[in-house]
């Protein structure tokens, strides 16, 4: 079957693009609230899990015994920019855990924020590890495997003690079976599973509500959702969606970018998690589905239903700085 037109990208009066996809949102208790499109093909979440990833850390104990703070606890979730304050937290984690950037196995590349690479290029700064987008994830790795007694080194692997903890976290958290057949190799080199969108969105209505979860993970889960609410710079950076969403928003709604084309959400008033995938992967059209999705199933005022607006409706200008167009949901979101 062919997944519904979800996004649309207009120029002048006329529809140039679109783009289609897959929504489904799941309430607490596992029952379907909405279902667009192929929602069982199977999806790499990819980034797009990073705060059910960063369970084990808490839950463990580690982060109290390591005395991680919250912005540090948010950039274990991150997908970020690789600003000065993102590359500094990371370093910081990594030194109470008595490591540095030398045991970071997630690869190096220049900051994904435009603003942040030319700033270390003009500079003459030193590119590492620290800047990779994950490094925040991965020295929450680092972190686990120290406070726990395993040695950091390959903790990239499916076989090392971390990643086993959380692979048998994903397992839980989805209800959906993460074997080797399944399975892939993420950006930053972990292993990433492919599961459908309902189990994605299951377990974040879960992790948003805490319902079906045991008391310590639940626990785990909440501190996270405070974490990345009172810090949502650290998830994502400068003007990135997921950082100007959840500085509106506070705890109403965590949401979290994955990779081509894949987004989801916890909203913990309603009790429901959604999981989208962008069948050709455009970010862009992902954000604007998020946004009308969460304009749809949040009650908004004022400067919150301002901000879900802009992100639902976002213009598009040209290199003059005249506006040419807009993206927007298509009927499929938009008559919702």
């Amino acid at each position: 079957m062919d997944n519904p037109f979800l996004v649309e990208v207009t120029r002048g009066a006329l529809v140039e693009s679109r783009h289609r996809g897959a929504v489904c949102v799941i309430d607490a208790d596992g029952g379907v609230v909405l279902s667009l499109g192929d929602v069982e093909r199977r999806v790499f979440p990819r980034s797009a899990v990073k705060a059910l990833q960063t369970l084990p850390l808490v839950e463990s104990g580690v982060a109290d015994k390591l005395g991680l703070s919250d912005d540090e606890i948010a950039l274990a979730c991150a997908s970020h920019s690789g600003e000065p304050r993102h590359a500094e937290t990371a370093a910081r984690m990594l030194s109470k855990a008595g490591q540095d950037a030398g045991c970071l196995e997630c690869g190096t590349h220049w900051p994904m924020g435009e603003a942040a690479s030319r700033a270390l290029a003009r500079s003459g700064g030193e590119l590492s590890a620290l800047h990779n987008n994950c490094s925040g994830k991965h020295a929450g790795f680092v972190c686990l495997a120290c406070g726990t007694g395993q040695d950091p080194t390959g903790y990239i692997r499916p076989d090392h003690p971390v990643q086993q903890a959380v692979h048998a976290s994903l397992e839980d958290l989805t209800g959906a079976s993460h074997g080797p057949e399944i399975a892939g190799i993420d950006g930053c080199s972990i292993p990433t599973y492919a599961i459908p969108l309902p189990a994605l969105a299951f377990a974040f209505a879960k992790f948003g509500s805490g319902h079906g979860l045991s008391r310590s993970t639940g626990a785990a889960a909440e501190r996270i959702r405070r974490a990345v609410a009172a810090h949502p710079f650290m998830v994502a950076g400068t003007g990135r969606f997921d950082t100007v969403l959840m500085e509106s928003l506070g705890e109403r709604a965590f949401v979290k970018v994955g990779a081509e084309g894949v987004y989801c959400a916890a909203l913990p008033e309603q009790g429901f998690g959604i999981a989208l995938k962008i069948d050709d992967g455009a970010g862009r059209a992902a954000e604007v589905a998020m946004a009308q999705l969460l304009r749809h199933f949040l009650t908004l005022k004022n400067g919150q239903l301002a901000t879900v607006e802009s992100l639902a409706r976002p213009v598009l200008k040209n290199w003059n700085g005249i506006e040419v167009g807009h993206l927007r949901a298509a009927e499929a979101l938009a008559s919702l």
